[in-house]
Formats: C-alpha cells, structure tokens, sequence
C-alpha cells in the first residue's frame, strides 16, 4: 500500500503531512520536531552530508565544508543552471533539491509501514513575478526533483490555498477570507469563501475568488536590513580616494543575500575586492570584508542578521556584533531601522493586496477573516501594517510553520484517496 502526502518545501523550512482517520498531522522531520530548516552542509573532513538544524550546528562549529540554504530561492532563475563543488564532485542545483527532498521522504518513510509515493507539493502563487514562461518553468523543476525521488504522482497547490484549508477545519459558518501568507522568499494572497458545507466539496475552484503574490519574503528582508545596516561597515556607500564614484555594490549585494554567497568564494572575488580597498578612502573596512570571505564567513554574517532581525520582533533595540579575525562588525540596530529597511518592501506587498481585493471584487470591508501565516507575519512592523488595512476583521494567526504543510495534506487526501 502507498501513502499521499503533503510536502511544503519552503524557503527556509519545510514540512511533511499526512491524513490520518480524517485528521491532517504533520509528521516528525527531525528528532520530534516537525519542521526542519531547509538547508544541506556538505561536510568536507568527514564526507557527510547533514540536513536541517543539524546542518547549521556543524556549519557554525567552523567545520569546513559547503552551507547550502534558500534552495527554493533559485527555482525559475539562471542561477538554477549554475552547479557548486563539493570536494571533487559538483553539483546542480535541481539535484541538491532532489537529495534534501530525498531525505524528507526516508524520514517520513522510516516511521511507517507503507511507502509515501504520491505528492501534493505547495507552490507559491509566483515563484518569478511577471514572467509565466519563468515561472511554469520553476514548477517543472521543483517536480523534476521531486519525482527523481519516487513520488510517482505529483499535484500542486498553491501555498495560500492550503492555509485557507486548514483554516477550515474550525470555521462554523460562511467567512470571505484573505490569507495572507509571508514565506522566507514570497508572499502570496488569496481570497477564498470558506465554510462547513464548502469544505467537503471536491472542486473548490469556484470558491477562490482572487490570487496574487510578489517574490518578497523573510530572506528578502534579511538582505534589505544587512544592505542598511551592516554592509555599510564593510565598506559599503563609501567613496573611492579620488572622490569619484562610490565602491561596486554587487559584492555587498551577494554578501546580503543567502543563495548568491557561495559565489563570492572565488579567486577572481578576492582579487576584485583587493583592487577597491587599494582604491578606497574606507580601505580598512573592505580589508575587514575581504578577511570574512576569505574566512567564508558570509552565511554566518548573515544568519546574524536574521538573528537580529528576530529578536526585535520582542525588543526595541539590538547590539550587532560579529567577529571577523581580530576584530568584529559592531552597529546598533533598532526597530525604527527595520521599519525604515522594509518600507518599500511592504509597499509592494500592500500593493499586492490591494490588487487581490480589486480581482476578488471586494474591498477591505468586504473581508471577514485577515489569516496570517509563515514565519514573516512575527514581524512586528509588518503585522502592525497588515491589521491597520482590516481593522474589522477577524485576526486569525495560524501554526506560522505548519498551516500550509496541514493544508496540503488534506488536499493530497481529497486528490489522491
């Protein structure tokens, strides 16, 4: 006998589910947790590859090795062709997906007695904005990778969608809902009419009454806030001696952003970046910056970043300290510098809210449920912004890491048997 499942894989995490007695659950990943980061470390002293929280522990005891996360972040991009060296092997990108989604399905696999073969993964509403020949590709991709693991059928729903599902479960009468869904790399917005009777429908195509999504989300912010607030110690906005232009920003660019790191770790980087600090008033920050890369460095910088990012979600300010050799970035961050970081941002997802309601047909007083998930609504300046635009609904916020993986467990079960 095989088993249908749920597969959320996300940006930063991912999760498993299945339907059992009727019940969506979502099945442990990693120990008796059921959700797991989603990144890989290539280890090179020992020829092991880690998944998860387990990955990251090794990465930041300075192992040497390879860090591999925001996976998802380069479906439907040309970054999807590119390949990364392990050692004497490289990889492409389509089969690093394939082996962390490999390893989701032994895990879930090794709890059961069945086989888990057929698959409703969760799809963001645009993997790509404004490009539907990019973004088809993507899906092809990520089921590329996901049948080279055994999963012999294959469905996709979209990750808002499967939060409207879960949702359901505990509604008692006809609700217009928006869901509002704020992943590590894309926020997507539906509005669905909800409702007992309307959950046991097979076909719920006629109960979504608008879609719509932008490829911004929580590593999104991670680069903008590193972009304002630490790339700046390293050099970044500073001049060269002549006066004459500012230093390149692509090297801070690729520093800030979690799936281009791995390319600044090259001779031709270094040799760039030892010709601007030979070149800048500030020649003591970029050698700072040269120093982290050489040191690779650079997802743990910015892994400090989220961190920071995190703990203003409860404080109004943070100490940024990251040591590099024998020194370290220091700045202060506080909430207002957050805020500022991510004003435009969360004007291209309030504008992207605003076009869902205008395809819906309805406006913001028209909407009953504001339901919230993924780990990006915690932010404190963004969930201030979203309640303000529905100050009459009904405030839902979901299991943040699990809603979406529920969701499509029950969507596999309604498709799939």
């Amino acid at each position: 006998m095989t088993l249908a499942c749920g597969l959320d894989f996300g940006t930063s995490n991912s999760t498993m589910g299945l339907v059992r007695n009727g019940v969506p659950h979502l099945m442990p990943l990693e120990g008796e947790r059921e959700t797991i980061p989603s990144v890989i470390f290539f280890g090179f002293e020992d020829d092991r590859v880690r998944f998860g929280r387990d990955a990251v522990a090794e990465y930041v005891t300075g192992a040497d090795g390879r860090l591999m996360r925001s996976l998802k972040s380069v479906l439907g991009t040309s970054l999807i062709g590119d390949t990364t060296r392990v050692k004497a092997r490289s990889y492409g990108f389509v089969e690093i997906l394939g082996i962390f989604i490999a390893e989701l399905k032994r895990r879930v696999e090794a709890g059961l007695v069945e086989e888990v073969s057929r698959v409703v993964c969760g799809r963001p509403v645009h993997f790509v904005d404004d490009d539907a020949a990019a973004d088809a590709e993507a899906q092809n991709q990520l089921e590329a990778a996901v049948r080279a693991q055994g999963f012999s059928e294959v469905a996709f729903q979209f990750e808002p969608i499967a939060a409207a599902l879960d949702y359901e479960r505990q509604v008692t009468s006809e609700r217009l809902a928006l869901i509002v869904d704020l992943g590590g790399g894309t926020s997507d917005f539906s509005v669905v009419r909800v409702s007992p009777e309307r959950a046991r429908a097979a076909d719920r195509a006629g109960d979504i009454l608008a879609t719509a999504g932008v490829h911004v989300g929580g590593t999104d912010f991670d680069r903008l806030l590193a972009m304002a607030r630490v790339m700046p110690e390293l050099g970044l906005g500073t001049r060269t001696r002549d006066g004459k232009r500012h230093l390149p920003v692509a090297p801070y660019y690729d520093l800030s952003t979690w799936h281009r790191i791995n390319r600044l770790y090259n001779a031709q980087t270094l040799r760039d970046l030892r010709g601007t600090r030979n070149e800048a008033v500030a020649a003591e920050r970029v050698e700072m910056m040269i120093e982290l890369i050489e040191d690779r460095l650079g997802h743990r910088l910015v892994g400090a970043v989220e961190s920071a990012k995190i703990e203003l979600s409860d404080h109004p300010r943070t100490a940024f300290h990251f040591p590099v050799r024998d020194r370290a970035i220091e700045t202060a961050i506080g909430v207002e510098d957050l805020t500022a970081a991510l004003e435009n941002a969360v004007g291209r997802i309030e504008a992207t809210i605003g076009e869902t309601l205008r395809r819906a047909g309805v406006d913001a007083g028209g909407i009953d449920s504001l339901i919230l998930t993924g780990g990006s609504t915690q932010v404190p300046a963004i969930a201030r912004r979203l309640e303000a635009l529905f100050p009459a609904a009904e405030l839902v916020r979901t299991d943040v890491l699990g809603s979406v993986g529920l969701g499509l467990s029950l969507d596999a079960k309604r498709k799939f048997g």
